[in-house]
């Protein structure tokens, strides 16, 4: 078993591989196949090759990013099966990393492995959206055995949304309804995923404000009715509803 620890890598007693037999004929040169790519984000160059080590052998493809910045554009510009986040990033924690890219692609699945092993650093992560946590050290086998688990659960995840009359397509960004197919763009489709994920709740327009934009707007903005009304305009004036004074509803049937 292969553990990784700052600056080394253990290796269990035991753990050594057999050599080929002197003179045996190689077997035949297969084209590998491509079980997943995998963004790692971390800025230890070691924990970067471990793993890119480690996954690669099971097949997976890893690409990496040495910071925060670099990590974020790659994960918003790239399409990855996973991606494996450090916290304790320079250029941007990590935390706002995750963050950010789950507000603009929610379906991405994502890993956090990190040095912190304190109960906030896991539950802030894990009530952001990432499917999983590991503490470092780790141990290969474990962190691979996470990876399997994750994607299969991403294979069997839904990527749909279905309220109010309308199909919301998280991959596409896109909505189905009795008027057929209809594009949105990205503020647009963020809004709605946000009701249509509360589908007969009514939802604050403080919460939106949050969610969709983060805490850079004055909470008396009317961005939200502005893009409340953008969302009729294509969908329908009854697809959103008003509760006055609290905030918008989309209905669940």
């Amino acid at each position: 078993m292969v553990f990784y620890r700052k600056g080394m890598t253990v290796v269990a007693a035991g753990a050594g591989q057999a050599s080929s037999p002197v003179g045996a004929e190689a077997p035949p040169v297969q084209a590998p196949v491509i079980r997943g790519r995998i963004l790692v984000i971390d800025d230890e160059q070691g924990i970067r090759s471990f793993i890119s080590r480690g996954l690669g052998s099971e097949g997976y493809l890893v690409e990496p990013a040495a910071d925060g910045i670099a990590g974020l554009e790659a994960g918003l510009q790239q399409s990855y099966d996973l991606i494996i986040l450090d916290l304790m990033l320079p250029g941007l924690p990590g935390v706002d990393v995750l963050r950010r890219l789950l507000t603009r692609k929610p379906e991405q699945q994502v890993i956090v492995l990190s040095a912190l092993n304190d109960t906030r650093s896991k539950v802030t992560s894990l009530e952001l959206g990432a499917q999983d946590y590991l503490s470092k050290p780790f141990s290969i086998e474990e962190l691979m055995a996470r990876v399997r688990a994750r994607l299969r659960e991403g294979r069997s995840r839904s990527v749909h949304l279905t309220a109010g009359g309308f199909t919301l397509d998280l991959i596409r960004r896109e909505v189905h309804g009795e008027a057929g197919r209809v594009a949105l763009a990205e503020r647009e489709f963020l809004l709605l995923r946000e009701l249509m994920s509360a589908a007969g709740r009514t939802v604050t327009k403080e919460h939106l404000l949050a969610a969709v934009w983060g805490y850079h707007f004055d909470p008396g903005s009317n961005v939200v009715d502005v893009y409340v009304r953008r969302l009729r305009a294509k969908l329908g004036v009854d697809s959103i509803k008003t509760a006055r004074g609290e905030g918008y509803r989309v209905d669940a049937a």
